[in-house]
């Protein structure tokens, strides 16, 4: 058995093994657990230094989950743009492909906080309402992964598909090159992209034969996924080297989210040292209006002050965009301060980010 397949067996995923670790009342995690499956890896466990800290925030859950009744089950509409139940094809050159219903960890602010972490016959199918209980990591079925080749061998007008899920990276090296081998077979995709963060939670999954294999398949790209300083461990500047090494660009796509990441030094800290493991930040999202995930959301203006920071104070190569996914399914929307103080007729009054303000002549 490979170090990562041990680290998914032995991962927690019983609350009061948690809550005896840390010394905590399992009533209200179990409660939380049972709507909203929880899977901590060994190795991230490990990054818990306390709790409330801003791994155990992001890992472990919280009443406050099932407090929230502002947000929606699914406010970017993903289900309204599926053709199959696990493709999303919203923008007119790309598709996003869900290939695996399972995580190495549970985010506690997940987009798909509604679908992710069943077994079988959540993902694959429509229905949100079913939970499953078995936390082990399963194929995708060969009937969808057939439709799914099919569906984009359809529409030539897809040149990039996105490889999503849960996460892609949980699936066998075998069922994975399948998917990839069956991808560069379709003369109209350009670009595969894999949305994996197993370099932050579980970054020995990043094995020589893994990396090997995702080379064959170039050009390929892999975004991943850490949101504090604390992540950027010596275990995950391996796997991040071996992927930049063979030749695979990996970006970061971070969540803004109160308690973890909110702060501008924090937020500094955490991108100098991602370019450092050769990790373009790539976005910076404003968390999304999911239900069970309120507790986490920041104000625009928050991340307008962070952004407005960060471009003084580090190399624009470390700022990521800043965006917003639109309600409905509209798309990603790129939000910037507004450096314009008023427009005259022969020039622009401009502000900088340090707060002195200039003229520039039109």
């Amino acid at each position: 058995m490979l170090e990562w397949e041990r680290q998914l067996k032995s991962s927690l995923t019983d609350p009061g093994d948690l809550a005896r670790r840390f010394r905590q009342d399992s009533e209200h995690i179990g409660q939380v657990a049972r709507k909203y499956p929880m899977r901590i890896t060994p190795y991230y466990l490990n990054l818990i230094s306390e709790p409330g800290d801003p791994v155990w925030k992001q890992a472990v859950p919280d009443m406050a989950e099932l407090d929230d009744d502002t947000g929606e089950e699914d406010p970017l509409q993903e289900d309204r743009h599926s053709p199959l139940p696990n493709m999303i094809h919203r923008y007119p050159d790309r598709v996003l492909w869900l290939v695996s219903e399972q995580c190495a960890v549970y985010c506690r602010f997940c987009t798909r906080k509604r679908r992710v972490g069943c077994r079988r016959g959540q993902l694959f199918t429509l229905d949100s309402a079913v939970k499953c209980k078995e936390l082990t990591p399963a194929p995708m079925p060969d009937g969808l992964l057939r439709e799914g080749l099919k569906y984009i061998q359809s529409r030539t007008e897809v040149r990039d598909v996105i490889l999503s899920g849960g996460d892609p990276l949980l699936l066998a090296d075998e069922q994975l090159e399948e998917i990839l081998s069956g991808l560069r077979a379709i003369e109209h995709v350009q670009i595969i992209r894999i949305g994996s963060r197993t370099p932050c939670v579980m970054p020995m999954r990043i094995t020589a034969k893994l990396v090997r294999m995702l080379r064959k398949y170039h050009p390929l790209y892999l975004n991943t996924h850490f949101n504090h300083p604390r992540e950027l461990t010596p275990e995950s500047r391996r796997a991040c080297a071996r992927l930049v090494d063979a030749g695979i660009p990996v970006g970061n796509q971070s969540v803004l989210l109160q308690g973890v990441n909110d702060d501008p030094y924090v937020m500094e800290e955490l991108l100098r040292g991602l370019l450092v493991m050769r990790v373009k930040p790539y976005y910076l999202y404003q968390a999304d209006p999911v239900r069970g995930t309120g507790h986490f959301r920041t104000s625009i203006d928050r991340g307008l002050e962070i952004i407005s920071y960060l471009r003084g104070n580090v190399s624009g190569l470390a700022v990521p965009a800043y965006v917003i996914d639109a309600p409905g399914g509209a798309g990603k929307l790129i939000l910037a301060p507004d450096p314009v103080v008023s427009r005259q007729d022969d020039g622009l009054v401009l502000r900088t980010y340090d707060g002195r303000v200039c003229r520039y002549p039109l």
